[in-house]
């Protein structure tokens, strides 16, 4: 029936107000008792579970940051199917993000182009929030997703951090720099070594003993992807998230004025998959085995998850998908994980 309903209605709604009338609908569903009812229908019926980060993910396949940006809904997504949840991203300063309209669904393209800006609480408005997620039984991974907020001059950008790293990662299972995304003026530039090798360290020594990863673009080069490969080895980082959103608008169906209306922004969805999968190549080439290596990007079918897995991945992440396959998208994924994973492990396993 989802196919049925995007194309009739859900395609007349704006997608910025489309998305909050689903979240609310997830956010809501535990608070009405439903929560147990439907996880019985949409986890995995299999043991496809990963042990990594020194915790264990019932499914390799969860929410990546940007979906539920401050922990209003993670129990209701664990609920759907999924493995875990990254919230976020969540800045030191609340802030409302860009203007609107700032989500645009580019159908033919099974993509998104989204200048959302981290619009968010703050982390601190957070804290209370996600101590009672972390205190709820049965909840799934909770990944927390920290970038800089919008009015902090670049040169301030790791006291920025700091803020957040200190607040949030004794609530996270794990904890994710984001420097990539393409909607905070500058923040890119902080995957250069000489300014991400610092604000890391010093978010590490802040974060304790929280496993930390950082989150690269795939618009950077491959000789920049392999250096902050090399770079989290060396600092004796946790892991990687790749990849965020691109800049590129190559090779698109849809229409190029209905692309350039859009305006800018970061894209996602299935027109990411192959530089997606050519970065987590890269990075699996340089790290060792057991780093926790995520990918997300263009991820929408369980077969691309066991793609993403045979090529190293430790964890696999969508977000997009969720538009164009609907609130049943993780029970199909575990289904088929279920079927393509039987009797083989799901990938890089640690202890």
């Amino acid at each position: 029936m989802y196919p049925t309903l995007f194309k009739l209605v859900l395609t007349r709604i704006d997608p910025e107000r489309a998305h909050h009338l689903a979240f609310e609908v997830i956010r809501w569903m535990p608070r009405l008792g439903l929560g147990p009812l439907v996880h019985r229908f949409t986890r995995p019926r299999t043991d496809i579970g990963v042990d990594t980060l020194g915790l264990h993910f019932d499914s390799p396949f969860g929410v990546a940051a940007g979906f539920d940006k401050d922990g209003h809904a993670v129990i209701g997504l664990g609920r759907l199917g999924f493995g875990h949840v990254e919230v976020g991203t969540l800045t030191a300063v609340a802030q409302p993000g860009n203007p609107t309209p700032r989500l645009f669904r580019l159908v033919s393209d099974r993509a998104v182009i989204n200048r959302m800006g981290f619009n968010n609480g703050g982390a601190e408005a957070a804290v209370a929030r996600l101590g009672q997620v972390r205190r709820t039984p049965s909840r799934p991974v909770l990944g927390i997703n920290i970038g800089k907020s919008r009015v902090t001059a670049v040169e301030d950008a790791t006291a920025d951090y700091l803020v957040s790293t200190v607040a949030l990662a004794p609530l996270a299972d794990y904890l994710v720099v984001n420097v990539s995304s393409p909607n905070t003026p500058g923040l890119r530039g902080l995957q250069e070594l000489d300014q991400l090798a610092p604000l890391l360290r010093a978010v590490q020594e802040h974060a304790g003993d929280t496993p930390l990863l950082v989150k690269i673009a795939p618009d950077l080069t491959d000789d920049e992807v392999t250096r902050i490969a090399g770079l989290t080895v060396e600092l004796g980082l946790a892991g990687i998230i790749a990849t965020n959103t691109t800049l590129s608008r190559e090779n698109l169906l849809t229409d190029p004025a209905v692309v350039a209306e859009a305006g800018a922004g970061g894209l996602s969805g299935a027109p990411l998959n192959d530089r997606s999968l050519s970065v987590l190549r890269l990075i699996r080439a340089s790290v060792p085995a057991e780093l926790c290596v995520i990918s997300v990007g263009g991820v929408e079918t369980a077969q691309h998850v066991v793609e993403r897995l045979d090529a190293g991945a430790t964890l696999v992440q969508g977000y997009t998908g969720f538009l164009y396959r609907g609130p049943l998208w993780a029970r199909q994924i575990n289904r088929g994980l279920d079927r393509l994973l039987a009797g083989r492990s799901t990938g890089p396993i640690l202890s």
